[in-house]
C-alpha cells in the first residue's frame, strides 16, 4: 500500500463512524394532504392511494418512507450538518442510522435556504463520534478529497476518491422533486463520484477534516460533482449556538433579474438589474411594509442596478450580494428609477414576522 492509500484510508476510518443515514418519512395524513386536488378527480383514486399505501414501504411506526440522504455529526452531542433539500419538509419525521446500527430520531434545528444547509440534533444524551470542521483556506486544484454518504438512500459507507477540479462554481440545481431550483454558488468542484443519496455527505480532506457538503450531482456529465465550502456550515452552526436560529439580512422587495425579453415586456431602457414587482401571487407586495426597503422609499418598478458598486446580473444576484453582508450593515443601491439614476444607502435588518 503506498503512503497516499494509507492516508486515504486513515481518513475513511477516521470518518466513517461519524456519517449517518437519514431516513424521510410521513405519516399518511400528512401525505394525503400533499395531494394536488386534481388528483382526488381522477376516477378510482381511492383504490389506487390505498394500493400504493399498502405497498410502500413504511418505519417501524407504520409511517411511509419517501426518501433519504446523508449527514454527519460535527459534535460529541449529537449535532448534525446536512443539506436543505434533503431535510426540506417541515411535516415529515428524520430518522438517524449510525454505521454502527444504532438509531436515533432527530429535529431540525435549522435550515439555511441560502446555502442549502440544515442543521439537526438527535433526541438522546449518548455521545457520538463526530468530524471535526476544517477549512477550504489554501485548498488547491488537483487536491486529493474524499465523499462519504449513504448513495441512493441503500448503500451505506459509500466512499469516492478524487480531486479538487474546480473552485468557487455556481449552479442552478434542483431542490426537490417538483422541479424547484436553487441557485448556488460559491462551490467546491470535484470528480469524486457523488450520486442522489450522498447528499448532505461530508466532503473530507486526507487528515479526515470537513472542508464541504456534498449538494449536487450534474445528470449526463461523469465525474462531475459539487461541495458546499464547510465555512458557509460553520456560520450557521454559529448563529445558531449564539442566537438560537440563523439570521440573516433582509432587505425587503420581490423583484425579477432583467434581461432583454423583460425590458421590452415592462418597456424599460436597460436589461439589467433587480426589477422591483409583484411576482403576481395574491396578496404579494412588491415592497414589503415596514421593511428597510420600504423605509428607504424603494417603489414598484425600480430597477435596483448595483450594491457597493458591484452590478445585479444573473450570476451575482440581489440575493447573492446581500448574502455576503451582516444585520446592521449599510449598503448603497444606485437604483434607476423614471429615466434617472439615484443612490439609495439602506441599513440592513433581521427579517421577523411582524415585517
Amino acid at each position: 500500500m503506498t503512503e497516499h492509500e494509507k492516508k486515504i484510508t486513515s481518513a475513511v476510518g477516521k470518518v466513517l463512524p461519524a456519517v449517518i443515514s437519514i431516513t424521510i418519512a410521513k405519516e399518511i395524513k400528512d401525505i394525503t394532504k400533499d395531494l394536488p386536488l386534481q388528483f382526488f378527480r381522477l376516477p378510482h383514486y381511492q383504490e389506487f392511494l390505498e394500493h400504493e399505501i399498502e405497498h410502500a414501504p413504511k418505519d417501524e411506526k407504520g409511517r411511509i418512507k419517501i426518501g433519504g440522504g446523508s449527514g454527519f455529526f460535527v459534535s460529541e452531542d449529537g449535532i448534525i450538518l446536512t443539506n436543505r433539500h434533503v431535510v426540506m419538509d417541515k411535516h415529515a419525521t428524520y430518522d438517524i442510522g449510525t454505521s454502527n446500527g444504532k438509531a436515533y430520531e432527530a429535529e431540525v434545528v435549522a435550515r439555511d435556504p441560502i446555502n442549502d444547509v440544515a442543521i439537526l440534533k438527535i433526541t438522546s444524551q449518548d455521545k457520538v463520534p463526530f468530524i471535526n470542521i476544517g477549512s477550504t483556506d489554501g485548498i488547491i486544484l488537483g487536491q486529493s478529497v474524499i465523499a462519504v454518504g449513504n448513495a441512493l438512500g441503500e448503500f451505506q459507507n459509500t466512499v469516492s476518491t478524487g480531486v479538487v477540479s474546480g473552485l468557487a462554481r455556481f449552479i442552478s440545481a434542483a431542490a426537490d422533486m417538483m422541479g424547484h431550483q436553487e441557485r448556488l454558488r460559491g462551490l467546491i468542484q470535484t470528480d469524486a463520484a457523488i450520486n442522489p443519496g450522498n447528499s448532505g455527505g461530508p466532503l473530507v480532506n486526507l487528515d479526515g477534516d470537513a472542508i464541504g457538503i456534498n449538494v449536487a450531482v450534474v445528470f449526463g456529465a461523469q465525474n462531475i460533482g459539487f461541495a458546499i465550502p464547510i465555512e458557509k456550515a460553520r456560520r450557521d452552526l454559529e448563529e445558531v449556538k449564539k442566537f438560537g436560529r440563523i439570521r440573516r439580512p433582509f432587505l425587503g422587495v420581490r423583484y425579477l433579474l432583467l434581461n432583454k425579453f423583460l425590458r421590452d415586456r415592462f418597456n424599460l431602457p436597460i436589461d439589467h438589474g433587480a426589477l422591483i414587482v409583484n411576482e403576481g401571487i395574491p396578496g404579494d407586495l412588491p415592497v414589503i411594509p415596514n421593511s428597510p426597503a420600504a423605509k428607504a422609499g424603494l417603489e414598484e418598478f425600480d430597477v435596483i442596478i448595483k450594491c457597493n458598486d458591484r452590478e445585479i446580473s444573473e450570476k451575482e444576484t440581489l440575493e447573492d450580494l446581500l448574502s455576503q453582508h451582516e444585520i446592521g450593515d449599510q449598503v448603497d443601491l444606485i437604483i434607476f428609477r423614471k429615466g434617472k439614476e439615484e443612490t439609495v444607502k439602506i441599513s440592513l435588518e433581521e427579517y421577523h414576522k411582524d415585517i
